[in-house]
Order: C-alpha cells, then sequence, then structure tokens
C-alpha cells in the first residue's frame, strides 16, 4: 500500500512539475525580486529599509488612487453581485435560457478599443448623451471632467462583468435539483421561500467564485479607463493602475515596487479571509446537521 501511495504522489508531481516549474519561473521570482526591489533604491540600489514604503504612505498620488480604486471595489461588487444574481433568476424561469447564455456573454467577446470608442461616442463633452440632454433640458454635463466620471466607469465595469456573471450564477441555479423545488412547492412553499431556503443557501460556492473573480477583475479596469481619458483622467477615476504607469514612465521603480507589495498583501489578505468566512460557515453548518 505504501509503494503504491508513494508511486501516485510521484506520478501526481510528474504532472503538477510543469505548472510548478512555470509558476515558478515567470511569477514567484519575478515577485521576489519585486520584494527585493522595494527595500532599495531605484538609480544607486542602496539599501532603504521600510524608507520606499513610508515614502509611498506620504504620497498624495498614492492615497487618491489606493483610495478610489478601493472605493471602486466596494461599490461595483454589491451592484454586480446583485443585478447579475437577479437577471440569473428571471432567465434560469424562461425557457430559451441556452440562446439568452450566449448573448449575455457577447460583452466578454468586444474588443477594448471598440469600447473605448462607445464611451467617447457617448460620453464626450459634444457626445450623444450631451446631445440628448442639451435638447430636453438645455445644459449639459462634463461626464469626464467631472465627479459622475467615476460613475461612468462603474456602468461600464459592470456592463463588461455582468455577462459571465450571470452565466456562472445560472450554472449554479440549474444545477439544483428541481425535485427539492417542487417538493417545497407541493408543501406550499411561495417562490420567495424556495429562493431564501432553498435556492440562495445552494448557491454559496457560486458566490465565493463571483466574489473573487470579480473582485480580482475590479484591479483590471484601468485599460478602458486609461484609453478613455489618458495618464490623469479626473481625480474621482484616477487608479492604482494609473499611479503605477506613471511611475513606469518617471522610473521610479522602488516606489512602484513597494506599492506593489502592499498591493499583493492585500488581495491575498482578502482572498485568505474570505476562505476562512467561507470555511467557518460550512463547519458551523455541518456541526448544525450533525
Amino acid at each position: 500500500m505504501k509503494k503504491k501511495k508513494k508511486k501516485e504522489m510521484m506520478t501526481a508531481f510528474l504532472f503538477l512539475a510543469p505548472s510548478l516549474l512555470g509558476v515558478s519561473i515567470f511569477i514567484m521570482i519575478p515577485f521576489l525580486d519585486v520584494v527585493r526591489r522595494s527595500f532599495l533604491t531605484a538609480v544607486t540600489g542602496k539599501f532603504t529599509g521600510v524608507g520606499n514604503y513610508k515614502l509611498i504612505f506620504h504620497n498624495q498620488a498614492f492615497l487618491l488612487a489606493a483610495k478610489n480604486t478601493f472605493r471602486f471595489a466596494a461599490v461595483c461588487l454589491p451592484l454586480l453581485i446583485v443585478i447579475s444574481l437577479f437577471i440569473a433568476v428571471l432567465l434560469s424561469r424562461m425557457k430559451q435560457v441556452q440562446l439568452l447564455k450566449s448573448a449575455y456573454l457577447f460583452p466578454m467577446a468586444v474588443p477594448a478599443a471598440t469600447v473605448v470608442l462607445i464611451w467617447k461616442l457617448l460620453f464626450h463633452k459634444q457626445g450623444l448623451l450631451n446631445a440628448f440632454l442639451e435638447r430636453v433640458s438645455g445644459n449639459t454635463i462634463d461626464f469626464m471632467g467631472s465627479n459622475t466620471a467615476f460613475w461612468v466607469l462603474v456602468i461600464s465595469y459592470i456592463w463588461k462583468n455582468l455577462g459571465y456573471t450571470v452565466i456562472l450564477w445560472l450554472a449554479g441555479i440549474l444545477g439544483i435539483s428541481e425535485a427539492i423545488l417542487e417538493a417545497a412547492r407541493v408543501d406550499g412553499a411561495s417562490e420567495r421561500v424556495c429562493f431564501f431556503r432553498i435556492i440562495l443557501p445552494n448557491l454559496k460556492p457560486t458566490l465565493y467564485t463571483i466574489t473573487v473573480l470579480s473582485f480580482l477583475n475590479s484591479f483590471k479596469v484601468f485599460r478602458e479607463a486609461y484609453l478613455v481619458a489618458g495618464s490623469y483622467p479626473h481625480e474621482s477615476m484616477y487608479l492604482l493602475q494609473h499611479l503605477f504607469n506613471n511611475w513606469f514612465l518617471n522610473l521610479e521603480l522602488d516606489k512602484m515596487a513597494a506599492a506593489a507589495v502592499l498591493l499583493a498583501v492585500v488581495l491575498t489578505g482578502f482572498i485568505l479571509l474570505l476562505q476562512f468566512l467561507w470555511d467557518d460557515r460550512e463547519e458551523n453548518q455541518k456541526s448544525k446537521r450533525k
């Protein structure tokens, strides 16, 4: 038995070795180098200890970008999760759900350049929305030059990520046994009770996956924001990615390395916290069942 287990472990290791090697070479080793550089000056390579970290915490651009980035994630995640769940529940009751699923994946296939062009057509000072507002009320709004720029970014993120999030919810909903729901309805349970007592509890694994993916994707919205508003957009939509891009152009690699390490720590901490909360709830549920 021991020989068989060793053989299975060796086989598993051989299958995983290429992936582990690739992750080590292209992710772990470069990241460790970034950690090393975060304690050195960019030009001379002199050891500064935590000097770079102190520097970025006193940098107004970093504080603004960090605040906007986490504000963006805090606003977008609940909106995306709730809206996509509502749409997924409605779609799960329709017969042509497969066709509609394909339609909801369309935003993911749209190139970033096309999205930017749509943005400019809609939200430019002389764009379609302002042309409509001028006809209706005689006033116009500087969408990209005021605080509304943040909400334009939020709308773009939700539009871009809504489709695949709906598909994930649908996969979870359609995976629930119809027999359980039918039995509950026969016993007199309303649709509301079925949703909160049966459907929602069974969607917890899906909720965890969607939350993590949506949180990570909220840090990838920079591309559209950069193409439509440049390196220095309105301060309400100035994100950490803008800051990293500007530091890279100015060769401020020491500050960039320190900020990247902090960001990695925050992201890892958030994901581990979600995992801990999820495991804790699972254990509590199991203990209650016993």
